[in-house]
């Protein structure tokens, strides 16, 4: 089924055709250029710099992004092209130049935060840029009027779009249809993330589990390929989805989430286990279908961790249905639980259905909520002794951030020659949500991946011989840290899209020297 705004909306790919230079090509064309000298005008101290006095590399950009690891895979892709073409990003938005908004439409409260951080950019007078599922989806809201827009082709996913049409949902009409990458591409990918110190991947999608079923493959046969690159001690983990396809994989999938390089997780939405709502939300699945998933899965891969999603409220759901849902979480008591309220979403069937009473909603989430608070999932893993991959700081700065095999959160001390190691830890305590380690004594940090991780202002992708030579770009000589594209690497077919980041620059620069003066 085409998108619903196939015809507002171009491909961006179209900006850069076959036949075009590649980055490297005009890298090396740079070789045999000859720079000429040129006079320096004195400017007196109370002249005023002028507006081609703006160069690219000198504007500071702030950047947020709203939803799922779909759209963080974006914002991280946006970020590292613009890095790599000289811009500085800040985690100061007062501080920056221009605001680079990247949204998420699946739920009114996301959309509510993205339209109030475009107003508060306006009263602060910065410019604004935004990107993601909203603008591609509504383009002519009026909130949006004046603004650049940007829509963006992926290149980390296994996978874009979905094969679903799910009435409450508004991403399908901003992402369109299913579109898989080739395996070989994503394997090369994977296999030069490893090369330059990744120790962990995750495969994001709409629905991870529909990858293949446009090109006559499937998502068990490319994990199977991937497998093959993953070095000792890294690791990989699978993205959402849907129960409709994964049952005819089951068997497959078991014995991948029992590899010792991929995590035992995953994340499988349910939505609500009433047959009646589940059909009005067009799931294309019984509940019977998903209880099978959920206990073939708990049969063969002992200790794997299911999450799933539930929305409450849904229109036309009864008490009965309700409780129902209920009696599905005290039966497999969920460690990660996604309760969402149900909201209508502009231009959704959903949102032309009947109503259920908002207070009424409101109740549901909260009962379902306190039943998931009741209970805690990990109090029998104190006292365990287990193997964790340390890969990011707690939001508190407190800890670093590990995971186990079933991919539970276990804080470990904060010690600077744990981060992106495999280490071991005896469990001395469990709360909600995570597990706390102790390293056992005696026992080394285990490097997995290849070759030392990037540090922070270095850019995937760029080669040694490059380096070697002296050619860096501005983002690598800057003296200030940047970000940069970290786990993704700059493969044959990003290097195609690195004009397309190099052109988004180029816009941006225009579109603030154009603003400011």
């Amino acid at each position: 089924m085409p998108s619903a705004c196939d015809s507002l909306i171009e491909d961006i790919e179209d900006m850069v055709s076959s036949s075009d230079p590649t980055p490297h090509e005009r890298q090396s064309a740079r070789k045999s250029i000859i720079p000429r000298s040129r006079k320096k005008k004195e400017i007196l101290d109370n002249e005023e710099l002028q507006a081609d006095s703006l160069i690219p590399g000198t504007q500071k950009i702030w950047m947020k992004t709203w939803g799922c690891s779909h759209n963080n895979s974006d914002g991280e892709y946006m970020a590292g092209q613009l890095a790599v073409s000289g811009y500085k990003i800040t985690d100061d938005p007062s501080e920056a130049d221009l605001w680079l908004l990247n949204s998420c439409t699946v739920k009114n409260p996301a959309e509510d935060h993205f339209r109030n951080s475009i107003k508060k950019a306006q009263e602060q007078q910065k410019k604004v840029v935004v990107a993601g599922c909203v603008p591609q989806a509504q383009p002519r809201m009026d909130y949006l009027k004046g603004l650049s827009i940007i829509g963006w082709y992926k290149v980390v996913t296994v996978c874009n779009w979905c094969l679903n049409a799910c009435t409450y949902c508004k991403t399908k009409h901003a992402r369109g249809d299913l579109a898989s990458y080739p395996i070989e591409e994503l394997v090369e990918r994977a296999r030069q993330s490893f090369q330059e110190g990744v120790c962990e991947i995750w495969l994001t999608s709409e629905d991870t589990g529909a990858y293949g079923r446009d090109i006559g493959t499937d998502l068990p046969t490319l994990l199977w390929s991937l497998v093959e690159v993953i070095p000792e001690g890294a690791m990989l983990r699978l993205g959402m989805t849907n129960p409709p396809y994964i049952l005819e994989h089951l068997e497959e999938m078991a014995k991948i989430l029992n590899h010792p390089h991929v995590y035992a997780f995953l994340h499988v939405p349910v939505q609500s286990a009433s047959d009646s709502v589940l059909m009005d939300m067009k799931r294309e699945y019984c509940i019977d279908d998903f209880k099978r998933v959920v206990d073939f899965l708990k049969e063969r891969v002992p200790g794997v961790t299911i999450a799933t999603d539930i929305i409450c409220g849904f229109p036309g759901e009864t008490e009965e249905d309700f409780q129902e849902t209920v009696d599905l979480v005290k039966c497999y008591r969920f460690p990660s639980l996604f309760i969402n309220q149900f909201y209508p979403r502009p231009g959704t069937p959903a949102a032309k259905m009947e109503q259920v009473p908002a207070q009424v909603k409101k109740q549901r989430t909260k009962e379902l909520s306190q039943l998931f608070h009741s209970y805690n999932p990990y109090d029998h893993k104190v006292g365990e002794r287990q193997h964790v991959l340390v890969t990011e700081e707690s939001f508190d700065a407190q800890y670093y951030v590990a995971h186990n095999k079933f991919y539970e959160q276990v804080l470990v001390p904060k010690r600077s020659e744990f981060k992106g190691k495999m280490i071991e830890v005896d469990i001395y305590e469990a709360g909600k949500h995570f597990l706390k380690g102790q390293p056992v004594e005696d026992s080394k940090p285990f490097t997995p991946s290849i070759t030392a991780p990037l540090q922070k202002g270095e850019v995937s992708g760029l080669m040694q011989e490059q380096m070697a030579n002296g050619i860096q770009d501005s983002a690598s000589m800057s003296s200030s840290p940047v970000w940069f594209i970290g786990s993704y690497s700059l493969d044959r077919e990003v290097l195609k899209k690195l004009g397309v980041g190099l052109a988004l620059a180029a816009a941006l620069l225009a579109f603030i020297v154009e603003k400011l003066y």
